[in-house]
């Protein structure tokens, strides 16, 4: 199984358009779309990977570096489901049905296709308003891979969230946004160290987790830590 990333701030070489916000692109399933879909359109181009490819589109929370390529999507291809939130905002629901996409509101764990599912909106705060966030979970012969957009409710939060529904189930990898950038450093090395109580077995975190936070998670994992990038591959 590949993951491919498709959008963040930094990129493995010049053929790769950067920019705020995650994308990722695991066995027909389209992860978040970055700020940008021209961006977006360019790095799937550049990747190799055919629009047509794409199946259905996960959508971790409804901001607008994570939904930005989205419409540029769904007006070359909208015979596509789109799964997010029960808890996303009206007009970001109304807008993808408008598309001519199918959304699919999504509130527990779901499979979305064969060793593919959402774990289910997890809730949490951000910027004193409640927000709703859903982690892409994919099962692999090496364990879970769970890929995150922002974790605003927590990073932490969400893990105990996937543990909960796959109780018999090793975490192999978790990989995106840790939303750690404006953390103290003391508690990004108590969040990272906690994870590794929840015997994570690799991280990739990127996006907004914060230069500080990833080298603090490099440090603590050691071999285990893997650097993510638009163009990365990551293999599992």
């Amino acid at each position: 199984m590949d993951i491919k990333i498709l959008f963040d701030k930094d990129a493995i070489d010049s053929k790769f358009k950067t920019g705020w916000g995650f994308s990722a692109f695991i066995d027909e399933v389209l992860f978040d779309t970055g700020e940008d879909g021209d961006f977006l359109l360019s790095n799937l181009k550049v990747a190799n990977i055919d629009i047509d490819s794409i199946k259905k589109i996960v959508i971790s929370h409804d901001h607008w570096d994570h939904t930005g390529g989205l419409w540029d999507i769904l007006k070359i291809k909208n015979d596509l489901e789109v799964y997010g939130c029960r808890g996303f905002s009206s007009e970001t629901k109304n807008k993808i049905k408008n598309s001519g996409a199918k959304l699919v509101e999504i509130n527990r764990q779901m499979q979305i296709m064969p060793g593919v599912y959402t774990s289910g909106q997890v809730l949490g705060f951000y910027k004193a308003a409640q927000i709703a966030e859903q982690a892409l979970i994919v099962k692999s012969e090496k364990g879970l891979v769970v890929i995150t957009g922002c974790s605003h409710p927590g990073i932490v939060k969400m893990i105990e969230s996937v543990r909960n529904n796959f109780r018999k189930e090793d975490i192999y990898l978790v990989l995106g946004g840790f939303h750690l950038m404006n953390k103290e450093k003391r508690e990004i090395k108590l969040i990272a160290e906690k994870l590794k109580e929840l015997k994570i077995g690799s991280v990739g975190p990127t996006h907004c987790t914060g230069y500080e936070a990833q080298q603090i998670f490099k440090e603590t994992f050691g071999d285990k830590y893997i650097s993510v990038k638009v163009g990365k591959v990551v293999s599992v």
